[in-house]
């Protein structure tokens, strides 16, 4: 139990993103009308928002600031100031992830491209470290290496998704690349 444990909060991304699948299918299977296009779009994007971006990333926030050297250690640095540094960039992420839950698809677009922009290049700077020194620790490679690259992609999909089957997201200017008030 303690190993399965261990798993599951060693990798918290896979995780929340499992936890944000199930929930948005629920939430799709009881909206009214049940498990058509549109409420499995909506489910499927606000669940994976609230799960893999504001809890994850409040998560993130705790493990970060509060445990700084666990943190470190288990992604194979020494610990640094830049610890908090990371933790507190990762509050203001579950901020906006909170706000994105049932927020429009402007807000949704913000709350997905800037951890994006995060993740990508963390991923960079985790394929430098294992190229430069062999660095394998559980943090900097495996499941969290892989879901700072795919997290993002799949985020953007599910707000194409939604956008593709909700015309409010194209008339707010994600289809001219226009916003608008």
């Amino acid at each position: 139990m303690g190993a399965l444990i261990a798993f599951v909060l060693g990798n918290f991304t896979l995780t929340f993103l499992v936890l944000g699948i199930a929930a948005g299918l629920i939430a799709a299977a009881r909206a009214p009308g049940g498990l058509t296009r549109a409420n499995v779009a909506e489910g499927l994007l606000a669940y994976f928002i609230l799960f893999t971006i504001a809890i994850a990333y409040f998560y993130n926030f705790v493990f970060h600031v509060f445990f700084g050297d666990l943190a470190a250690s288990f992604i194979g640095w020494a610990n640094s100031p830049f610890q908090a540094e990371v933790g507190y960039a990762s509050l203001g992420f579950a901020a906006v992830g909170l706000l994105a839950f049932k927020g429009n698809c402007m807000v949704r677009l913000a709350s997905i491209l800037g951890p994006a922009m995060f993740q990508w290049g963390a991923a960079a700077e985790h394929i430098k470290s294992i190229l430069a020194t062999g660095n394998m620790a559980p943090g900097n490679a495996g499941i969290m290496l892989y879901s700072d690259i795919l997290l993002p992609l799949i985020g953007f999909a599910l707000l194409w998704f939604k956008r593709s089957v909700d015309t409010s997201c194209a008339a707010s200017g994600m289809a001219s690349g226009t916003v608008r008030g």
